[in-house]
């Protein structure tokens, strides 16, 4: 067996409904250009008999001790500063690292599973405001989300291209898009319905984990 670790950023940067193994990739970053390339020239070799190759397309992985947007978002959380953004709806796609174990070992260990390309996420999406919720609960602290209108927000963001404030309209868009990837192919390959871990208990693990 051969796994190469992709990303689903090596088929789309933004995505406007469900992301699944159909969508032909147009990455737009050279990480996903990167990631695309290599994905290719894995797929241009010959398979030696008896052989599998599986490129394995994760979302944003986390998981006890992760670094990034994830852990900003709870030290912002745990200092009580408000989330200004709730007025903005959407839904990203998650994988905790207990969920990409329990695939890669099923994986290993099911002779029937057929080559191709798979993508990882935990069963369900998540909003941005769900998320906040979620660290406030796993640090034991009340919600504070500011429903405030989006054009208000749409304008700050644009002053914040011109002043180089912290909030620009490119973070805007990081911050409130959604991203949502599907993970059925895999599970249905599988033959398993559900992973072991809800989005919510590992993106709780993982929060509380940064308080040790």
């Amino acid at each position: 067996m051969f796994f190469y670790f992709s990303s689903v950023k090596a088929v789309a940067d933004t995505v406007d409904s469900i992301l699944t193994e159909e969508v032909k990739p147009n990455p737009c970053t050279p990480y996903g250009k990167s990631k695309q390339e290599a994905e290719e020239q894995i797929l241009k070799q010959p398979l030696p008999a008896n052989k599998k190759v599986y490129i394995i397309r994760p979302c944003m992985i986390h998981g006890p001790g992760n670094k990034g947007n994830l852990n900003l978002l709870y030290k912002i959380v745990k200092m009580g500063i408000p989330w200004p953004l709730a007025a903005f709806e959407n839904d990203r796609s998650f994988l905790s690292i207990d969920n990409l174990n329990f695939l890669i070992k099923q994986m290993l260990t099911n002779e029937n599973l057929a080559s191709g390309i798979y993508n990882f996420a935990d069963d369900q999406a998540i909003s941005t405001n769900e998320l906040i919720k979620t660290i406030n609960t796993a640090v034991g602290k009340k919600s504070k989300l500011w429903y405030i209108p989006k054009s208000i927000i749409e304008i700050v963001a644009r002053l914040g291209d011109k002043l180089h404030l912290p909030l620009n309209s490119e973070r805007l868009k990081k911050l409130t898009e959604s991203y949502v990837v599907s993970n059925q192919k895999i599970k249905t390959e599988l033959k398993i319905k559900s992973l072991p871990f809800t989005v919510r208990e590992g993106l709780t693990k993982t929060i509380q984990s940064f308080n040790i």
